[in-house]
């Protein structure tokens, strides 16, 4: 995570991730290729709808997380590497938690993506990893949450590898 073993990640330690624009061209590409529910691609059904006008899947808002999560990460490693570190092995996460779409997310609508640590345990079942725990959130323009989600990854430990 981040080029960091789990020995070098502080319990809440927070990752800003950065931000992604949807946009109406963005909103509706990814709506007709994985969600085409109407309220996603018409603008009059969308009038109709609970959300009162056309708005992200929620899917896309998960996906612009792990976009976001994935460029923090490579630029990361890349730094550290710079730097001459000696970087862990990337681990696989074995699922999440509580996804929460809290509020719609419209054209327009920018959000900023962060992650808080908040746990970290060895993995007896796998020697030499450990599991890490966030709090993962998309805040919009407004400083309103958007998305969240409780997220796990394994992470080597450096005490079994360096």
């Amino acid at each position: 995570m981040m080029g960091l073993w789990l020995d070098e990640i502080a319990m809440d330690q927070t990752y800003e991730l950065g931000s992604y624009a949807f946009t109406r061209e963005n909103v509706m590409a990814f709506a007709r290729k994985f969600d085409p529910q109407a309220f996603h691609l018409d603008d009059s059904a969308a009038a109709a709808s609970h959300f009162g006008r056309l708005s992200a899947s929620g899917w896309h808002t998960a996906a612009a997380w792990m976009h976001c999560y994935v460029a923090t990460n490579t630029r990361e490693r890349a730094r550290l590497q710079a730097e001459g570190k000696v970087l862990p092995e990337g681990g696989p996460s074995p699922g999440f938690a509580t996804l929460r779409w809290l509020k719609p997310v419209y054209p327009g609508d920018g959000i900023a993506y962060r992650g808080v640590v908040t746990g970290q345990r060895n993995l007896a079942s796998r020697p030499g990893w450990g599991m890490l725990e966030s709090q993962n959130e998309g805040w919009n323009q407004d400083g309103e949450q958007v998305f969240a989600f409780a997220g796990k990854v394994l992470v080597a430990r450096r005490g079994d590898w360096a």
